[in-house]
């Protein structure tokens, strides 16, 4: 059999081929083609794609030469390069902690330039058989959400169903929560409108409430993806997220669509709606301010908690201050 390893043939017919491709692209991205009027007509009737097309244009553009329209090595990049033992080393001490890995990644994108990939802390885990939880990494990563006070705040939006008030407001109201994922303690406002600037207003207060009358500071705060909440590319000139900035709290977000990386204050709503609105009909919105506050006090003053064995949220977050800080008690 013939050996083609060393032919020529294949990378000549590549050469060809995108050569006469990036030409007749261009003069339809120019509008002096006489075959196609848009990218998608030219790409479909060469068997292409956009993202095909564009990966050797791209490498063309940058290198004009014919090494760029020939094939370049395949395989995952982790192969090749690797990561730094330094680095794999703090991965499997993260993942030892619980840690799944997006928190892994958002950690090290504090300290590293060029963090690995989400897919290569995957592909690295499952290397070492680290890719599922086993018992013990759920139990570290238990004591690690209880053992501190204001490590994590859980922030969400609630809508209130006009169907709850013998007179309904004008328009859509919302109730926002933060929540302290180590003791519960919670604090809860109704906001008239879910923009920005109100929805920043209000957590504002509630970060302010929850470190005046249980003295709860947050260095992070959980919030989903919603354009009152995040603004990625330019979080500076965006209300909520500048505020954080200003405070120096981390701001990190859930994983689109999945709302139960916010879990704990999902089935605070939960509560509130069991506890509060189902069933009851209030006269306007300014009663239902009155009863929620009352109703945030009876929370996380009265109301044992199932998931912190009983206690209260007070009650567990002087626990845990006391565990923390053993020379208060004397």
């Amino acid at each position: 059999m013939r050996n083609n390893s060393s032919d020529l043939t294949l990378d000549r017919n590549y050469v060809q081929k995108w050569r006469f491709l990036i030409g007749e692209y261009e003069a339809v991205k120019a509008g002096t083609s006489d075959r196609y009027r848009r990218v998608g007509e030219f790409y479909r009737a060469h068997g292409t794609c956009s993202q095909t097309f564009r990966k050797y244009y791209n490498r063309y553009l940058q290198n004009p030469g014919d090494a760029s329209l020939v094939p370049q090595k395949r395989g995952p990049k982790w192969k090749r390069a690797g990561v730094a033992p330094a680095i794999e080393a703090r991965i499997i001490e993260q993942r030892g902690l619980g840690l799944n890995r997006y928190e892994i990644y958002a950690g090290l994108r504090e300290t590293v330039e060029r963090p690995p990939s989400l897919s290569t802390i995957y592909r690295l885990l499952r290397r070492h058989g680290l890719n599922r939880l086993n018992r013990p990494m759920i139990e570290a990563k238990r004591r690690i959400i209880k053992d501190k006070l204001g490590e994590l705040g859980h922030v969400d939006l609630h809508q209130l169903s006009a169907d709850s008030f013998l007179r309904p407001p004008a328009q859509t109201h919302y109730v926002i929560c933060l929540i302290d994922a180590c003791s519960r303690l919670a604090w809860a406002e109704v906001v008239a409108s879910k923009k920005a600037l109100p929805v920043m207003f209000k957590t504002l207060k509630m970060i302010n409430t929850l470190h005046l009358r249980y003295g709860i500071t947050f260095s992070d705060i959980l919030s989903d993806n919603g354009a009152e909440f995040a603004a990625r590319a330019n979080p500076q000139e965006h209300p909520f997220e500048a505020m954080l900035i200003e405070l120096g709290i981390r701001h990190r977000y859930t994983r689109p669509y999945r709302p139960q990386t916010n879990g704990k204050a999902e089935r605070f709503w939960r509560t509130l709606d069991t506890d509060l609105i189902e069933g009851t009909t209030f006269d306007d919105i300014a009663e239902f301010t009155k009863e929620l506050l009352e109703y945030i006090i009876f929370y996380n003053e009265f109301r044992p908690h199932q998931a912190i064995e009983g206690l209260t949220p007070m009650q567990h977050a002087k626990h845990i201050e006391n565990q923390t800080n053993p020379s208060t008690n004397q």
